[in-house]
């Protein structure tokens, strides 16, 4: 399998960014807190994207003249706990939190005590969100879903029925379950009969999704276009394609991201469709979002912010051969 994902092994999958003095969760106290500088906890992945917020947070933090440290704390909830509570205890200003489990929310919330929490990349359950209290800042994972199932449908001609591989990412993630079901919506709303012939978890991998191609081939699954949660597992199905004698350009695959991989898929003519998820806006709105709410002020005044409260949107673009250039 030709390798089309580069290995990203730096502060990628964000654990906790927490506001206050600079210091990680087994140092010592030392100085007074004081707004303005970040703690990072983060985790080593393969995934893209989350290497590219990782980087985007750190690079605005700096821009911004918020002094960043990182702490890994791995998958570990336990471990993401403890750095937050630290952080509540020497007087951190605020919290942003790529939680290892989103189903922590709450935990995590206690954790930080006083301090406001704003959460990026895995989406908490509304409930567990409050107005200028604990924010979720994203980009609407249903519109990255929508725009690739109106990328296919268009592409095919607004058919009457289709038949559609599925490769999802990880396991009860917002974006998966969002993105995989708002595809198949978006046909179904325009009268198409979809039949999901196929469809599995790839956790993000493009290894994982070349290998469950080739489970799809064994199982005879027939298939008009491939729709995967996001740029790696669809360049893993392009492999698998080239590698199998299927034309790409007869069969549409669709990912989501504009990684620089997937942009240059695209524009070689393999790749037909993807949508940008900003990493440099979500970063810069959860950096402004967690100062905005130390400050006191409410989460209002920032750029797509929710009337609610609880959310701040950074909108999805779409991308397909006649705009890549403008995102590579």
């Amino acid at each position: 399998m030709r390798n089309t994902c580069k290995k990203i092994m730096s502060a990628l999958c964000i654990g906790a960014l927490t506001v206050g003095m600079l210091t990680g969760c087994s140092s010592s106290k030392s100085g007074s807190a004081s707004g303005g500088k970040v703690l990072i906890a983060y985790t080593d992945t393969e995934d893209t994207f989350r290497a590219a917020l990782a980087d985007a947070l750190t690079s605005q933090a700096k821009e911004m003249g918020v002094e960043v440290d990182l702490q890994n704390t791995g998958d570990s909830i336990e471990e993401q706990i403890k750095c937050i509570q630290k952080a509540s205890e020497e007087g951190y200003s605020g919290v942003i939190c790529r939680a290892a489990d989103a189903a922590t929310a709450h935990q995590i919330e206690l954790a930080a005590g006083k301090m406001p929490v704003v959460f990026v990349n895995a989406q908490p359950e509304d409930d567990q969100l409050k107005r200028d209290k604990y924010i979720y800042v994203g980009s609407p994972e249903e519109d990255a879903g929508k725009y690739e199932g109106e990328y296919v449908y268009n592409k095919l001609g607004k058919p009457s029925e289709i038949n559609l591989i599925i490769m999802k990412g990880e396991k009860g993630h917002s974006a998966t379950i969002s993105r995989s079901s708002s595809a198949k919506n978006y046909l179904k709303d325009q009268g198409c009969k979809v039949n999901i012939t196929f469809s599995d978890y790839a956790n993000w991998n493009p290894k994982e999704a070349y290998r469950l191609m080739d489970m799809a081939k064994k199982v005879g699954a027939k298939y008009d276009a491939v729709i995967c949660n996001n740029d790696a597992m669809a360049l893993g199905v392009i492999d698998w394609m080239k590698d199998n004698g299927v034309d790409p350009n007869q069969i549409p695959v669709c990912g989501v991201d504009a990684t620089a991989d997937g942009c240059q898929s695209i524009a070689d003519g393999q790749m037909q469709f993807t949508c940008q998820q900003d990493a440099v806006g979500q970063a810069k709105a959860a950096l402004k979002t967690v100062k905005t709410l130390s400050s006191g002020k409410s989460v209002s005044s920032v750029s797509g912010a929710t009337e609610d409260g609880k959310y701040v949107w950074v909108p999805f673009k779409k991308v397909d051969a006649s705009n890549v250039k403008d995102f590579m």
